[in-house]
C-alpha cells in the first residue's frame, strides 16, 4: 500500500487577505515593483505575486532566481527578454503573453517602447522572492557581487 493520505479534504475557516500596494519599491534588478502577495504582506508560505513596471526604454539588471519558478503575464507593452548563459537567446513578448522562467535561468527584460512603460504581473513559488534574486554577469556566466536591494 502507498502511504498516501486518503482522507477527504476539509474546508477551513481561514481569512482572505487583500493587499493594495501604495508605493513602489526598487528591486535588486533595478525595476519599479509594487509588492502584492508575499510572505510579508499576506503571510504566504509558498507564493508571491507582484506588479512590475519597466519604464520606457529601460532594462532590468541581468539576474536569475535561485531555486524557484517564475510565471509572468504581460499586461501592457512589448518586452524583449534576453536569456540563457551569456544572455545569448532572445524572445519578444507583448500584451496578453504568458512567460515561464525556470529556476536558475539568467534573464534580462527590456522595454522595447521609448515612450510607454511595460507592465506585468509576476508570480513565483517563493514568498520572499527578492531574497532569492541573484544578479548575473553575462560576460563571465557567474553571479555578480551581491548588491543591496
Amino acid at each position: 500500500m502507498s502511504g498516501a493520505d486518503t482522507t477527504a479534504p476539509q474546508p477551513n475557516d481561514g481569512e482572505i487577505i487583500t493587499v493594495r500596494p501604495d508605493a513602489e519599491t526598487l528591486t535588486r534588478q533595478r525595476l519599479p515593483y509594487f509588492v502584492g502577495i508575499s510572505g510579508n504582506t499576506a503571510g504566504t508560505q509558498g507564493i508571491s505575486m507582484n506588479l512590475v513596471i519597466i519604464p520606457p526604454g529601460a532594462s532590468a539588471e541581468p539576474h536569475f532566481h535561485r531555486d524557484y519558478e517564475t510565471a509572468i503575464y504581460i499586461l501592457e507593452g512589448r518586452v524583449e527578454t534576453r536569456y540563457g548563459l551569456g544572455l545569448r537567446q532572445s524572445v519578444i513578448n507583448e500584451t496578453g503573453d504568458f512567460l515561464f522562467i525556470p529556476p536558475g535561468v539568467p534573464h534580462q527584460p527590456h522595454n522595447l517602447s521609448q515612450t510607454e512603460p511595460a507592465r506585468a504581473l509576476v508570480s513565483r513559488n517563493d514568498p520572499n522572492e527578492q531574497e532569492n534574486a541573484v544578479l548575473y554577469n553575462p560576460t563571465g556566466d557567474t553571479p555578480a557581487s551581491d548588491a543591496p536591494e
